[in-house]
C-alpha cells in the first residue's frame, strides 16, 4: 500500500472530501510526530487549500507552528490500530514512530513525513492566521503536493477493493466506521 502516485492539485480536495479520519505529520529540526486528526476539511480549489484543528497544547502543533508545513495522512482501516495508538498518547512521551512500528517515506516538497499504510497524502504549506490558530487552533493551509495509492484512488474516483484499504472514520472511544459502499443517486 506504500505505492503512490501524483493527484492533480485540483483534484486533491478529493482526497478528504468524503470526511476521513487523518494522521497529521510534522517535522521540525531534529524532532518529528504524528497524531490523529479527525477535524480536517478540504477548503478551496484553486490554489487547493485544506483546514485542520490542531490542539495547542500537543507536540504537533509546536512543529508546525516552527516550521510552517505539515501532512496530512489518510489511513487505511488496516492500520486502524495505529491511528488509535498514535492518536492517544503525546509524542512528547514517546517516539510514536518507533513505540506503533508507524513506517514513513519522505515528502517532495515538505520537511514532514509521509505515513506508511495511508491510501493519500496531502503535503500542506501553513497560510499563517494568527487569529484562527490561537483562539480556535484552526490551521489553513495550502496543498502543495498529493498523492494516492493508484489501486484505491485513481482518476478522481475511490474504488475499494477489499476491507484493510477503506478509509476510516472516527466516531469516539476508540470506534470507527470503515467507508462504505459506493452509490450514484439518480
Amino acid at each position: 500500500m506504500n505505492r503512490r502516485e501524483p493527484v492533480e492539485l485540483s483534484k486533491s480536495y478529493l482526497l478528504l472530501n468524503h470526511g476521513p479520519v487523518t494522521l497529521v505529520s510534522s517535522a521540525h529540526g531534529d524532532k518529528r510526530n504524528v497524531m490523529a486528526a479527525a477535524w480536517a476539511m478540504p477548503l478551496d480549489f484553486d490554489p487547493p487549500k485544506v483546514a485542520v484543528v490542531i490542539d495547542s497544547r500537543t507536540l504537533t502543533r509546536g512543529l508546525i507552528e516552527a516550521s510552517g508545513e505539515f501532512v496530512l495522512n489518510v489511513p487505511a482501516r488496516a492500520i486502524a490500530d495505529k491511528v488509535l495508538a498514535v492518536g492517544s498518547q503525546s509524542g512528547r512521551d514517546v517516539d510514536k514512530f518507533a513505540a506503533y512500528g508507524v513506517g514513513t517515506m519522505p515528502a517532495s516538497k515538505v520537511g514532514a513525513p509521509l505515513i506508511d499504510g495511508c491510501v493519500a497524502w496531502l503535503e500542506c504549506k501553513v497560510i499563517p492566521e494568527a487569529h484562527n490558530e490561537k483562539r480556535y487552533d484552526l490551521f489553513i493551509a495550502e496543498v502543495v503536493a498529493a498523492w494516492s495509492a493508484p489501486d484505491v484512488f485513481n482518476n478522481g474516483r475511490w474504488s475499494f477493493h477489499d476491507e484493510g484499504q477503506k478509509t476510516i472514520h472516527y466516531v469516539a472511544g476508540g470506534t470507527f466506521f470503515a467507508t462504505g459502499e459506493e452509490f450514484e443517486a439518480k
